[in-house]
């Protein structure tokens, strides 16, 4: 009789997956386990054609060799490989605003890996509206989620629009202030900063090569991303106060400021878009699982944006978490059982927390300026540079190459 009940209440369920947040990780998550067969409805409460109007505002993405297999698994790359920009080579270097770099500098060459560029830039504009157009098998619906209950056979959530949807477990991709962690009582662990992130793109006179630099500062560092037709994405990062300060400013005084910083190798700037600012800090889910419920992308961890592994980090949670409720469902197991949900947790806790760890030590070892320490980090860059191998792991380990990847990330259907 309790299992004819508990079958029976399978079969009532709405959806296989209820998945809160329709961004980037949220989208590409719900492709991927539509594609497993799974039932998934995609919850957000911005609206479909505001999430993925085509007009440029600035933001674009650096998507490791990794997360371009994922896209390319679940049908998504073919419809951005044209706008994407290939990243060839990144330059890494030290110094100070207006006095240029440091001669001691880090050179990664996409000729040291087999598998090509290290990487993409793909622009906001062109990745959100691809990932829109292939959620055909997804249930999209336009609120909010207020409230959930997780019970022994399923969940069901309360939506801003009154509706009540029920399913076997729910994804919270809503953010690194994720509603549905904190409904499960998940904690988090991290510190703010005190640091901004400017956040624009640039146009400029002499072509970019393909080449992204890092150029560490005492304030922060300023990555310089290459895009197509001679543009460049900026993440430019300024201690709290001073980055206020600039985004007060108009576009010319703006342009000024970072002038000296950008250096003139490409020849005159002019913005490129819509200017944005982010407050920076380290914010890590204590856990990534609980009952009925699991967490993915910046709900689960949000880290500082110095190595560019926001997004990357994000759609490995996709890869791993599609893997194992797929195998789950293909075994007859109760996706959303906790100890299904935990091997997820297992996959993924180590990664994110040396990935937590490594950004929290650069950004500390690189804005300040102490003497000393600028030696250090000096002659450590230049060490590495005269180590091949050490210098062909970081750029596999930056493309996503390394580890006990899922399929998706190996360009592998599940």
């Amino acid at each position: 009789m309790d299992n004819r009940a508990r079958r029976a209440i399978v079969r009532r369920m709405d959806h296989d997956v209820i998945l809160a947040g329709g961004g980037l990780a949220g989208s590409a998550l719900a492709i991927a386990l539509s594609q497993t067969g799974l039932s998934v409805a995609l919850v957000d409460p911005v609206p479909a054609k505001t999430r993925g109007a085509e007009w440029f505002d600035g933001r674009s993405y650096a998507l490791s060799i990794g997360s371009r297999n994922l896209l390319g698994a679940i049908g998504v790359w073919g419809a951005v490989a044209a706008d994407a920009q290939p990243i060839l080579d990144i330059r890494v270097s030290d110094g100070r605003a207006g006095e240029g770099p440091s001669p001691l500098t880090l050179h990664f060459d996409h000729a040291e890996i087999e598998e090509g560029p290290m990487g993409h830039m793909v622009e906001d504009r062109h990745l959100r509206p691809a990932l829109l157009n292939a959620l055909a098998d997804v249930t999209l619906i336009e609120a909010g989620v207020t409230a959930q209950e997780a019970g022994p056979a399923g969940v069901r959530v309360t939506l801003t629009n009154g509706d009540s949807l029920s399913a076997r477990v729910l994804i919270g991709c809503d953010g690194k202030r994720s509603a549905v962690a904190q409904r499960a009582g998940i904690r988090r662990t991290g510190w703010d900063y005190g640091q901004s992130a400017l956040v624009a793109a640039i146009s400029h006179e002499v072509d970019h090569g393909g080449v992204a630099h890092q150029f560490f500062m005492p304030e922060g560092p300023l990555a310089i991303l290459p895009l197509k037709d001679n543009r460049a994405s900026i993440v430019w990062t300024e201690r709290r106060d001073r980055a206020k300060a600039i985004t007060a400013l108009p576009d010319a005084d703006y342009l000024d400021v970072l002038r000296p910083r950008f250096g003139d190798f490409l020849g005159d700037i002019a913005l490129a878009g819509a200017r944005f600012t982010y407050p920076l800090g380290l914010s890590v889910a204590n856990r990534f699982a609980a009952p009925r419920v699991a967490l993915a992308g910046d709900a689960a961890h949000a880290v500082h944006p110095i190595a560019g592994q926001g997004l990357n980090a994000g759609l490995k949670d996709v890869a791993a978490l599609a893997e194992v409720l797929a195998l789950a469902k293909r075994r007859g197991e109760d996706i959303g059982r906790l100890d299904v949900l935990e091997r997820y947790e297992r996959w993924r806790r180590f990664d994110v927390a040396t990935l937590a760890l490594s950004t929290d030590a650069v950004n500390r070892l690189f804005s300040n300026d102490n003497p000393a320490v600028r030696l250090a980090r000096n002659l450590g860059l230049a060490a590495v540079q005269r180590l091949s191998g050490l210098r062909r792991g970081f750029i596999r380990e930056a493309a996503g190459l390394t580890g006990d990847n899922p399929k998706l990330l190996q360009g592998r259907p599940i």
